[in-house]
């Protein structure tokens, strides 16, 4: 009597289960199907990503050499293939076309392309700051305190990566137009101050000699 019940239970699991696959059997398919094709466009989107990035080393790598040998306009030209490049090489790119500019001997055209790199809001934060930064040395030859004041003061505040070489530029920029007060003002940021690299410090505290001498101050009244 129990097998005969048994039997009974597994036949209407049996018709239970063909009840639904019967109904979601197609949608299970389906759903496998589609995770199976989704997961090879995705090592298919991959791969092609890793092989334009390739590319793009391959054409940035190639503009580099170009440009050490002196060849100038090729390097640029290659640099512009990479205009429409994945990741940052379109930014790079650009700051590099901008320091040929500044090799090839026209450093206000170099100053004005890092500026628009600097200005333009879609670009990689830190790759702006750092164009910020390559247009403000650039500037401190060419430009007043003000101009260097105006890309370097915005990477001095505290929580920025560049602050230290930004306020070692703007004592120099200082010194150089003879403006002690703003010069040590900026030295005091770099001199004492937790994290500053060492090479950094040392050229502030030569500088700061320097501006003691001009003024006839001995070291150790200065450093009181």
């Amino acid at each position: 009597m129990s097998d005969i019940f048994r039997e009974v239970d597994e036949e209407i699991r049996h018709e239970r289960f063909k009840r639904l696959w019967d109904r979601f059997g197609p949608y299970l398919i389906a759903l496998a199907v589609l995770i199976v094709v989704g997961t090879a466009a995705y090592r298919g989107w991959l791969y092609w990503r890793e092989t334009q990035a390739q590319a793009s080393g391959d054409v940035f790598v190639s503009a580099t050499r170009l440009a050490e040998d002196g060849k100038f306009a090729e390097a640029e030209a290659r640099l512009v293939e990479l205009a429409d490049a994945q990741g940052g090489y379109p930014t790079l790119a650009g700051m590099r076309a901008a320091a040929l500019k500044a090799e090839a001997g026209d450093p206000a055209a170099a100053i004005a392309a890092f500026d628009a790199i600097a200005d333009d809001g879609r670009k990689d934060p830190l790759l702006r700051d750092i164009a910020r930064l390559r247009a403000g040395y650039l500037a401190m030859d060419l430009e007043d305190y003000a101009g260097a004041t105006s890309r370097f003061e915005v990477l001095s505040g505290d929580d920025n990566a560049w602050r230290f070489l930004a306020r070692e530029a703007l004592a120099l920029s200082a010194w150089k137009q003879e403006d002690a007060a703003a010069a040590r003002r900026w030295i005091d940021g770099i001199v004492g101050q937790e994290g500053a690299p060492s090479d950094v410090v040392t050229r502030a505290r030569t500088v700061l000699d320097l501006i003691n001498a001009a003024e006839g101050k001995p070291d150790e009244e200065a450093k009181s």
